[in-house]
């Protein structure tokens, strides 16, 4: 069945304004999928009938960091739209990072701004490549994205990986207030990154940044910050809700030497635009095999971290056929155009030549990669 809880939040107050709906759905056996899509369809319109007028108002079905939808009313008061974000959040002081290293892989030391005897008292090795990890909305540093990719890693050998918990913005039950924050949070690890070159002698050459729903956007927009200079911007299914191409704050091809794109649930929870250099649908890019009726996408939309986590390791390739163009993947007939490329991996596709638009098949469980 469909359930339903309301709550009234002012997101500059604190008090009650904004009613979001957090919904969960059980599809009941026997029901046929389109037939229970239409019902839950219903219910939701009965939700928003239920509340007060919605007459100009901007309801939105939104993901949470875990692929929850929210039913969400951007605007609940009309007010002039405005591009500055609510002042509770200042990520300067409120992000936190993380420096995790093969002598400290799950104790993390914390590397502060303008504080550069934090940089050079930690672990960090500016001979060793870097990696960011940006989680989503409503998530912080403890998301599963950021154990999963920095485990990875320390598989392969030495590495800085450094995670960006910036929680204190991201878990805010307004939706648009966290999505205004990716263009700043992203200017912030943009400023850590200027440090760890000053102060350390970082590369960056030797960077990636990798970052999950919202938190791809806040990947590509450090990359903006950074003029497009560090290797890799790796964009795990960025948020569609309220993103576009061309925005400034949203992902895009120019935001580092090589920008990939992962889709896995493009469309509903994820962002169906291809934004970077290299964009991959395994499976299509919409739902994943294995994730059964997953009505709100929160299965699908996982799977790209997961899918990237287990790129780094595994001997199996994410290998990928390279389309002729996004309207292949649409209509679900994707012919060979050009050489296929593997997906994610460690070193990532940088210098290969590798752009376009690319489809692939995974299994249904782990390990996902069929070569």
């Amino acid at each position: 069945m469909l359930g339903g809880v309301c709550t009234q939040i002012d997101y500059k107050t604190g008090r009650p304004a904004v009613r979001w709906c957090d919904l969960r759905f059980k599809v009941p056996a026997k029901v046929p999928i389109m037939q229970w899509y239409a019902i839950a369809c219903f219910l939701v319109v009965g939700l928003i009938a239920n509340g007060s007028a919605i007459e100009e108002r901007n309801w939105q079905l939104v993901p949470d960091g875990n692929g929850r939808l929210h039913l969400v009313n951007t605007n609940p008061y009309d007010l002039p739209e405005t591009d500055t974000p609510a002042p509770r959040f200042v990520p300067q002081q409120d992000i936190i990072f993380r420096l995790f290293t093969r002598a400290n892989p799950t104790q993390p030391q914390i590397l502060q701004l303008n504080n550069p005897g934090s940089i050079s008292g930690s672990n960090f090795n500016a001979a060793h490549p870097t990696r960011f990890t940006i989680h989503g909305w409503n998530n912080d540093g403890s998301h599963f994205m950021n154990p999963s990719i920095r485990d990875a890693f320390f598989q392969l050998g030495d590495f800085n990986i450094i995670t960006v918990d910036w929680g204190v913005g991201a878990i805010n039950p307004n939706y648009i207030t966290a999505r205004n924050f990716v263009g700043p949070v992203g200017n912030t690890v943009s400023q850590l990154i200027d440090q760890l070159i000053s102060t350390a002698g970082a590369n960056p050459d030797n960077i990636y940044i990798i970052g999950y729903s919202l938190g791809a956007h806040a990947a590509g927009s450090a990359g903006k910050a950074q003029n497009g200079r560090i290797n890799s911007i790796i964009a795990l299914d960025p948020a569609g809700p309220l993103f576009a191409f061309g925005q400034p704050d949203a992902v895009s091809p120019a935001d580092g030497r090589y920008v990939e794109t992962i889709m896995t649930n493009a469309g509903l929870l994820g962002i169906n635009t291809p934004l970077g250099q290299a964009n991959f649908y395994p499976n299509g890019g919409r739902t994943q095999p294995g994730c059964g009726a997953d009505i709100g996408g929160s299965c699908a939309h996982d799977r790209a971290p997961m899918f990237y986590a287990e790129s780094i390791t595994t001997s199996t390739p994410f290998r990928a056929m390279r389309c002729a163009d996004h309207g292949q993947i649409l209509a679900g007939s994707c012919t060979s155009s050009g050489p296929d490329a593997n997906m994610g991996g460690q070193p990532s596709n940088y210098g290969r030549g590798v752009q376009g638009i690319y489809y692939l098949q995974t299994n249904n469980a782990s390990p996902f990669a069929r070569g």
